[in-house]
Order: structure tokens, then C-alpha cells, then sequence
């Protein structure tokens, strides 16, 4: 008696504490720096749409150019390690010593982030994805780096989890032999022969196999992803780390199968690797033109390794940005498909065809929406009323609220929330702290042991929380 006494005080004293939460929160959802102080205290469980290179600030990665004393091309603010043939390229060392260094310190910035945009001089998505090719350089080989960083920012914002994703694997497979399938896969594709596609895959399969794909996974998951993970000492009662493997859309379709593969693999095989992505611009050339074919790739791949788990980036789009017609059937052919576990955006979601049921399969099948509000807003310049979000909640689609690129566009877990509630006035308290517990519910973490522990520190961490209030 005396137990159940205790607990019933227990989860009264608990609910008192949620209750006093709530009402705070309904009484500053208008005062955005009263949000702020609130959402940079409350626990925000995990990131699960999150670029490992875009993730990372751009003021660091600048500091490790110059004191490894890049090349900067003073046109394009590109940097490279070695100097190339042609183009105007100065050694940070040579701006220093003629006193010019300060003069280009925030023409990078600017060109490696969105730092002082005016939504005016240049295309806003041109200059997200053309940033990341511009500091690539400065990241290669300094993974390590990037990867404390993310962790100590996660840490200091109350983030105890984050899915990275974090590169394609290197390899050095030729494909050549196999290039015929490139035209035969497209044409293929054209007239939607699917069975004839999963037997050409199935030939490109086997060759990869020989050539030696199993190794290379292999090698990546532990001389690259289980070191490193290891060494740093990234998992810690504060914090957890997850890895994803991507393939970028727009590559040739034998050369983005073979990574493919290799990605399944290292995700079969790993621990730390929880899943497979797919990115780029879903508005490119070659992402437009064999998108269906993609999605018939991964189909493939889940046969060969039904264990590991995938998210895809669909419906990435927007009306203008495509043709109409584009915009009805990327999100369905990502979830019907290619069978994926989770979708990355969505924001296309309004244009699909039957959207009603596909957003009821969805939430049946409990395949979750992955909201990156930030990012939609900046690259697509899709917001409020015209972003998708309350579409997937009346349905009930499972949501996770992730910052995909908090680097290049200068913003953090904190900020999303910040813009959800204030955005969404019929967004409960209650509703966003079942969007955290989905971020980990939601995650490909393969331990049981680990995700449940997740869920019981967010417990804690709440109960922690929620005991701030009422503030007077």
C-alpha cells in the first residue's frame, strides 16, 4: 500500500511539473526571446536530419585553412590544400604577410555560409550547395575535429543524440567494365520495365562483389568510422553518436549503385553505421532523370540487406522549382518504392498524388517526417502556412524536428523549436515533447540497451527540466 501511495504522489508531483511547463509555454508562445531561454533549457533528444560537413561552422574551418596555410582562390573563395595550375590562387600565408587577410576573411564567410545574407545579391539554394564544395577541402582529414565540435555543441544545447551523416566511402572499384549499364538502366527505367532493371542490377551486383565492395565497407567501418569513434571517446553519459553512409544523386547510375552497395554493407556490418541516405539537389539534371531509377536501387539493396535501415531525402521541391507534374510522386515512390524508413523533407507533400492516402500509410506504418525548418525556409523559401508540417501532424505522422545543415545556415536545434512554436500556435507543449522522444524512438540505433537508455535520460533530463516551473 504504502508503494502505490508512493507512486500515485509520485506521478502527481510529476504532472504538476508538466502542467506548469505547459502553461509557461502557452504564456511567452509569442515572446521569441522568452522561447529561446525555454527551448535552449529543454532536453531536444535527437538530431536525425543532420549533415555532418554542412553541420559544421564555417569560422573553424577557416582557422584550419589558414594555419595549415591553404590555397584561397581570391575569386570564388574555394580553398585547396595544393595549388592548382590555373586560377588565381594565394596561399593564406603570402594575404598575411601583405596585410590582406582580414580583407577576405568575410568575403569566406559569406561564400562558406549564409552569414549576412540579404535574400537579394544571389540565389539562396545556389549559395547553400555551392558552399559545400568550397570548404571541403578544409574538412578532409580533419574529421575528428568536426565530429568534437558537433558533440560539445549538441551537449551545450541540451541535444543527446545526433545521426550524422557523414560521408560517401572512398573506394577504388573501376567501373568502367560496367559503364554499358548506364544507358541500359535508363532506358530501361523510361518504359518502368522493373524486372528487367533488378536483373541488370543484379549482374552490376555480383561484379562489385568480386571487385572487392565487401572490403571496402569493411575497411571504412573499422580503420575510418570505429577508430575514430573510439579514440575521440564520442559516446559518453552526456552524449551519443550515430553514423549514416550517403550516395549523391547525381552521379552515373553504375557508380552511384556501386556506393550504394558498399553503403548497405558498411551499414550491415556496423554498429555504429545505422543506416543509408541518398542526397543532392532532387532538382538536378541527373536526380530528375533517374529518380525512379534510384528508388528501384535501394528496393534492390534492401533485398540483399533487409536489416539495415534507410532514410531518403523526397519531395525536397516545390512548385516553380520543377515542372508540376514532378511534384506528384517523389515522396510515394520514396515510401511505396524503395520501402524507406523515414523521409528527409517532405515538403512536396501537398502536390503528391493521393497525398491523403499516402500520409494515412505513413502514419500507419509509422515511417516518419524529418522537419528541417530552417533549411525549407532558406533554400526553398517554403514557411508557415505553405510548409507541410501541419498537414503530417493531423494525419499523424510520426515527426522529428532535425536542423539538417546548422553550419552553413547558422542556426541550432534551439532555433527550430523557437520557429515551430510560434509558427504553429496549435502545437502543444505536450506535442513537442513527443516530437523528442520520436527523435529517439525514430533513430536507426541498432542497441536496444543504448536507444533505451536514450529514453530513460530523457526521463531524467525532463523531469529536471519541468521542475524550473512555475518560475515564481
Amino acid at each position: 500500500m504504502k508503494l502505490l501511495y508512493t507512486l500515485f504522489f509520485t506521478l502527481l508531483f510529476s504532472a504538476s511539473y508538466s502542467q506548469s511547463a505547459s502553461d509557461y509555454f502557452e504564456k511567452i508562445r509569442d515572446n521569441e526571446v522568452a522561447l529561446t531561454a525555454f527551448f535552449s533549457q529543454m532536453p531536444k533528444g535527437g538530431d536525425l536530419h543532420h549533415h555532418f560537413s554542412g553541420s559544421i561552422y564555417a569560422e573553424p574551418l577557416l582557422e584550419r585553412a589558414i594555419n595549415d596555410d591553404f590555397y584561397l582562390n581570391i575569386e570564388t573563395m574555394d580553398v585547396l590544400q595544393d595549388k592548382p595550375l590555373t586560377g588565381n590562387w594565394t596561399q593564406f600565408s603570402t594575404l598575411k604577410k601583405n596585410g590582406t587577410l582580414e580583407n577576405y576573411k568575410q568575403k569566406i564567410m559569406q561564400k562558406w555560409s549564409v552569414k549576412d545574407y540579404n535574400f537579394a545579391d544571389y540565389p539562396s539554394d545556389k549559395l547553400f550547395f555551392e558552399s559545400f564544395m568550397k570548404f571541403e577541402p578544409a574538412i578532409q582529414g580533419n574529421f575528428g575535429q568536426g565530429l568534437l565540435e558537433l558533440k560539445n555543441r549538441a551537449i551545450s544545447e541540451n541535444v543527446s543524440y545526433i545521426e550524422t551523416q557523414l560521408s560517401t566511402i572512398p573506394t577504388a572499384i573501376n567501373t568502367e567494365d560496367l559503364s554499358s549499364f548506364n544507358a541500359r538502366l535508363r532506358t530501361l527505367a523510361l518504359v518502368k520495365d522493373e524486372k528487367a532493371i533488378i536483373k541488370a542490377l543484379d549482374s552490376v551486383y555480383a561484379s562489385l562483389l568480386k571487385k572487392g565492395a565487401a572490403n571496402d565497407a569493411k575497411s571504412f567501418n573499422i580503420n575510418f568510422v570505429t577508430k575514430m569513434h573510439n579514440d575521440l571517446k564520442i559516446d559518453d553519459a552526456r552524449f551519443t553518436m550515430r553514423y549514416q553512409n550517403f550516395v549523391l544523386r547525381f552521379m552515373e547510375p553504375v557508380d552511384l549503385f556501386k556506393n550504394l552497395v558498399i553503403a548497405f554493407i558498411s551499414a550491415d556490418g556496423s554498429q555504429l553505421m545505422a543506416g543509408v541516405n541518398i542526397v543532392s539537389p532532387e532538382d538536378g539534371e541527373t536526380s530528375m532523370k533517374d529518380y525512379w531509377l534510384h528508388m528501384l536501387m535501394f528496393k534492390y539493396c534492401h533485398s540483399k540487406y533487409p536489416n539495415v535501415k534507410y532514410t531518403m531525402h523526397a519531395g525536397e521541391l516545390t512548385l516553380g522549382l520543377v515542372q508540376p507534374e514532378e511534384l506528384t510522386w517523389h515522396i510515394g515512390a520514396a515510401v511505396y518504392t524503395a520501402g524507406a524508413n523515414r523521409i528527409g523533407h517532405g515538403v512536396g507533400m501537398a502536390y503528391e498524388k493521393d497525398a491523403y492516402n499516402l500520409l494515412r500509410y505513413m502514419a500507419k506504418e509509422s515511417i516518419p517526417i524529418e522537419i528541417n525548418l530552417v533549411s525549407n525556409e532558406f533554400i526553398l523559401k517554403v514557411k508557415d502556412s505553405r510548409h507541410p508540417f501541419t498537414l503530417y501532424k493531423e494525419f499523424g505522422v510520426p515527426i522529428v524536428i532535425s536542423t539538417d545543415d546548422a553550419g552553413i545556415l547558422r542556426t541550432n536545434m534551439t532555433e527550430q523549436y523557437v520557429l515551430l512554436a510560434k509558427r504553429y500556435k496549435d502545437v502543444s507543449y505536450a506535442d513537442i515533447k513527443q516530437f523528442v522522444y520520436n527523435s529517439i524512438a525514430y533513430s536507426f540505433i541498432k542497441e536496444d540497451k543504448v536507444k533505451k537508455q536514450l529514453t530513460k535520460d530523457l526521463d531524467t533530463r525532463f523531469k529536471t527540466f519541468e521542475s524550473n516551473f512555475p518560475l515564481q
